[in-house]
């Protein structure tokens, strides 16, 4: 087996090559998984996350009601088991740990903590009470700790009209979980207390908004024919754009599924749901709290420009829902780019003032923008990782860290870091309060709650 060199040039070492990665949503969990499963170099990788629980995105992004795309979990969970990985749970950058604390404890940190911010509209009334993020609301309904629970529980008390913001698959998921009866949400994982509200909401209308025609919707078909099959629902469409013959095939597929609702017409009892295209927000209307949301038409020409035509009407609106794009947040230590949301970098090595600093790397959304699907960030991770021991093998790394070891520090400064033991701890009790209510799980979102659960097993 090869020896790992550092910046002194080749030298055989005794331990293996340490790696922080930092960030355990799928982008963090492959290059794990890609510095484990190869044999070129002998690693030992923490999985390091500010969360005690892993698996990012699928567990607090992908709707409890994708129950085949949330199950990719299973498969991620297979690289936690590896006897090179070490998930450190409850650890977070900037007040457990510092990027300074991981380059001295490693050889190497890979950064993989992918967008979590939203992108905001810029028109007036966005900030009142009524106007909030999709990123809020997922959070919410996938049970995640950090989420506002009083935000959006008093927002959605009152909504009887839905204006969502997008027409990408977040914006979708919002409208159908929205728009879905409680016994279509009673075999998911959320929180009771989000089911508990979720049926409780008066909403009678969902109104999404797209700036540009339906040929330029981001949403994939699958996600678009949801809408379609809901029991209490009827999905409706404006028929600007649907004679569009120049589409290709992905958009096509979505225009012919669009055209098959034109006819529809809302049903007494039912929510409805209407996509609106070619609508562009140019203001909140409200003064205590949201009432509507001021609308002009606009147009797209054969150059792909938009322009509005100044024909204005108001959309009711009790709650509005932006859902435009995630942006990328940086790290104390780790400078991301404002216009773009991404940390400079050229195949993941992270460049400060325009150069690569040895021993940074960067991986998944935060690398790239929020763009693909979640496998994408399998081949985005691969070749990350493959940049990292490349680097290592030139000995362009630096000298390692110290001997001592990631975990003890973060005791030592009375920190509470979730091991995988622990982690499992949490999965159990989820697993066994699901049972109570007959679902296969239920999302403990409290915190507290879950490092009381993981705390229960003694670290091994």
């Amino acid at each position: 087996m090869p020896g790992v060199t550092d910046a002194a040039g080749p030298a055989h070492r005794s331990r293996p090559l340490r790696v922080a990665v930092v960030g355990a949503g799928p982008a963090g969990i492959y290059a794990a998984e890609a510095l484990a499963d190869q044999d070129d170099v002998p690693v030992a990788v923490d999985l390091v996350d500010r969360l005690p629980t892993p698996f990012g995105l699928v567990r607090h992004g992908i709707a409890p009601d994708h129950h085949k795309m949330r199950a990719l979990a299973d498969t991620l969970r297979r690289t936690l088991d590896h006897d090179r990985v070490r998930f450190v749970g409850n650890a977070e950058l900037g007040s457990d740990l510092t990027v300074a604390d991981l380059r001295a404890h490693t050889d190497a940190v890979v950064y993989t903590h992918g967008a979590s911010g939203d992108r905001r509209l810029g028109i007036d009334g966005e900030d009142l009470p009524g106007s909030i993020a999709a990123t809020d609301l997922v959070a919410w309904y996938t049970g995640h700790p950090d989420a506002d629970r009083e935000l959006v529980e008093t927002a959605l008390a009152r909504a009887h009209d839905v204006v969502v913001v997008g027409v990408g698959n977040v914006a979708l998921d919002v409208a159908r979980v929205l728009a879905r009866s409680p016994g279509e949400l009673a075999d998911t994982d959320m929180p009771q207390h989000v089911l508990d509200a979720l049926a409780a909401a008066p909403v009678e209308r969902i109104t999404v908004l797209g700036r540009r025609g339906p040929a330029q919707a981001t949403f994939t078909t699958q996600e678009l024919r949801e809408l379609g099959h809901l029991e209490a629902a009827v999905a409706l469409v404006d028929t600007a754009g649907l004679d569009d013959e120049s589409a290709v095939r992905a958009v096509a597929r979505n225009l012919a599924t669009l055209r098959e609702w034109a006819d529809h017409e809302p049903l007494a009892g039912s929510v409805s749901v209407r996509l609106r295209f070619f609508a562009r927000p140019v203001r909140l209307e409200g003064t205590d709290r949201v009432t509507g949301v001021v609308v002009e038409r606009t147009t797209v020409d054969a150059a792909d420009r938009l322009t509005g035509t100044r024909e204005i009407d108001t959309v009711p609106a009790d709650l509005v829902v932006r859902s435009i794009g995630y942006q990328g947040r940086s790290l104390p230590g780790l400078p991301v780019d404002d216009r773009t949301g991404v940390v400079a970098n050229e195949a993941g090595r992270v460049l400060r003032d325009g150069v690569a600093s040895p021993g940074e790397y960067v991986a998944g959304w935060i690398k790239r923008g929020p763009t693909g699907v979640v496998g994408t960030n399998k081949h985005d991770a691969r070749e990350t990782v493959a940049a990292l021991l490349e680097d290592a093998a030139a000995g362009r790394l630096g000298a390692g860290g110290p001997e001592d070891d990631l975990v003890d520090t973060l005791l030592a400064r009375g920190a509470h870091p979730v091991l995988l033991d622990h982690w499992r701890a949490i999965d159990d009790a989820e697993t066994a309060l699901g049972a109570t209510q007959g679902r296969a799980r239920t999302t403990i979102h409290d915190r507290a709650a879950l490092l009381a659960h993981a705390h229960a097993t003694p670290r091994r």
